[in-house]
């Protein structure tokens, strides 16, 4: 029940922090980068705008203290320092809108490639991952991407155009404070290498902490039933006290690491400024600098190191996004296996055989399956008996697609099922799972979801041949009857029912269901039988029964115990 039964995300991508720039988050930048492009566009105008504001301010304070000068001569010069200010303002307006622009499109690009490789991978290669992990990398480690892409990304490129531009415009000036900055501005990036090696570790374990809360978090909300009944709740909640603790002292740390990285860098940037302010003032003293030339380089003096400081504090803004981006790409780089592109035989008329098939799950050493042979001639029911691990989720598991054997073969109509689209095959499937997922929505929306295209006779049909009508009359709007997500305003029958009416409105020539009449009454295990008789007629069904004694209605009996075919035959 707990997420230490779940391998999470992290045990896949591995130990060790992520790189300052991953090159991978590149690709999905690819069509956003016109808008990276503005981003440090207006960021480097910004600056020039800074050393414009110098420039006059300095040349305004020298004209009229030094020299007497006039106000009003004087007033073109303050007129252009006033649209310097407005333009750097406008300058960082528009340079956020960009930022947020590239930020915004990359995160929703990823999401999405994340989602579909989440459908592509499918159940059987994702069951060893824990759902809290997945969700919380999809949620929250998505959006910790924004930082990096609205942040740190342009910050490192201006901090290193920034510096250049405004060295090329001092050393105009002063040759000797241009090197004072050269030799300086180096040690900023040094000391954030050396702290940097710690936020990686305190970063790593932060998120780590974070998808082991969001794993429990899932797990007590999914089994609150089973937890208050065996008297566990209050435990449970103990776990998440623990886990929360875990993840405010990690989180704790990660931001004490962040203000040393910050006391750091701001006594590096003004030890530095006095280097530069202490030879400036040395040089006015014995007049070989002039007055407007060393006060403009004192007022650009904090502006050239602060561009690679805000780089530092961007750093560890954007550190959780990188790490939470290992776990992404751990789902989204996972190869696939081949698709195939065959059209699919008609499972009316093509038999289905499983021929000395074995299959092993991702990360367990046992075979769920070992040789396992039988044929599902078209228009029969098949019935697949055994205990709880005797491998007939397996099977169905192959049936679906979810899964390749590792030998053997599973062909329909002489075919692979891995050289058939995998889905036009399941276009030809109407599955019924033991516990159907119902969506929040009218339980006319949930029958629906067997078949999109279905008009509201189809749909109306459907729920009166599998016994839906029946209870659904008695609801406050009938089909039109809000069952909140997974039905929990249902009983287990009248979940069962709605599958049941989604497999007759999808009018699928395959139907594979999984223990349809497990865990229910009597009555409603024979209504559930009827209902099934009705959507089997003319079709190939194939039926997971722990006993044998449910398999009396099937022509053909497999038992399986081990991963292995014991017997099969007819029903005795």
């Amino acid at each position: 029940m707990t997420t230490s039964q779940r391998q999470s995300t992290d045990t896949i991508t591995g130990a060790g922090g992520p790189a300052p720039v991953d090159r991978r988050l590149f690709r999905y930048g690819r069509t956003t980068r016109p808008y990276l492009y503005l981003t440090v566009g207006m960021g480097l105008a910004s600056a020039l705008a800074v050393v414009a504001q110098a420039a006059l301010l300095a040349r305004v304070v020298a004209r009229v203290f030094l020299e007497g000068a006039p106000l009003q001569s004087v007033l073109g010069l303050l007129g252009g320092f006033a649209v310097a200010v407005l333009l750097r303002a406008v300058f960082a307006w528009l340079r956020e809108v960009f930022a947020q622009r590239t930020a915004g499109d990359v995160k929703a690009d990823l999401r999405r490639r994340f989602a579909v490789k989440l459908l592509d991978l499918g159940p059987v290669r994702l069951g060893h991952l824990s759902p809290g992990s997945l969700a919380a990398t999809a949620g929250h480690g998505i959006d910790a991407l924004d930082p990096y892409f609205a942040r740190y990304l342009p910050q490192l490129a201006l901090g290193a155009l920034i510096p250049l531009a405004i060295v090329a415009w001092v050393v105009r000036l002063d040759w000797l404070s241009a090197v004072i900055f050269v030799v300086t501005v180096p040690l900023i990036p040094v000391f954030m290498a050396l702290i940097g090696t710690l936020a990686d570790r305190r970063t790593t374990r932060r998120w780590r902490t974070l998808q082991r809360l969001s794993g429990h978090f899932l797990d007590i909300l999914e089994g609150v039933v089973t937890l208050k009944v065996f008297g566990r709740a209050r435990a449970q909640l103990q776990v998440i006290r623990d886990v929360s603790d875990r993840y405010r002292a990690e989180t704790m740390g990660t931001l004490r690491v962040a203000f040393l990285s910050a006391l750091v860098l701001e006594l590096v940037a003004a030890i530095s400024t006095a280097l530069v302010a202490v030879a400036i003032g040395l040089r006015l003293i014995d007049g070989t600098l002039g007055f407007e030339a060393g006060f403009g380089i004192l007022i650009l003096a904090p502006e050239v190191y602060l561009p690679l400081r805000r780089v530092g504090t961007e750093f560890h803004a954007a550190k959780e996004g990188l790490e939470a981006a290992r776990s992404i790409f751990a789902i989204v780089d996972t190869p696939e296996p081949p698709v195939g592109t065959h059209p699919p035989p008609e499972p009316a008329t093509s038999p289905i055989a499983f021929e000395h098939v074995t299959f092993t799950y991702p990360g367990r050493d046992e075979p769920a399956l070992v040789d396992v042979s039988f044929t599902i001639e078209p228009g029969t029911r098949v019935a697949l008996v055994g205990p709880s691990g005797s491998g007939k989720s397996t099977v169905v598991a192959l049936l679906l697609g979810f899964a390749t054997p590792d030998s053997g073969a599973v062909l329909s109509g002489g075919v692979a099922l891995s050289e058939i689209d995998p889905d036009r095959w399941r276009e030809r499937i109407a599955w019924i799972p033991q516990s159907p997922y119902l969506f929040a929505g009218t339980i006319r929306d949930n029958i629906r979801f067997g078949d999109a295209t279905a008009d509201s006779r189809r749909v109306e049909t459907a729920a009166r041949l599998a016994g839906v009508t029946a209870f659904a009359e008695a609801l406050p709007a009938g089909l039109d009857t809000e069952i909140g997500e997974r039905g929990v305003r249902l009983s287990a029958g009248q979940r069962r029912r709605i599958g049941l009416a989604r497999a007759f409105v999808r009018n699928a020539p395959l139907l594979i269901a999984d223990e349809p009449t497990a865990n229910l009454d009597l009555d409603t295990q024979e209504e559930i039988r009827a209902a099934l008789d009705a959507v089997a007629d003319g079709r190939t069904m194939v039926t997971i029964v722990h006993r044998p004694i449910l398999a009396a209605d099937a022509d053909w009996v497999v038992h399986l115990d081990g991963g292995r075919v014991v017997e099969q035959g007819r029903p005795r």
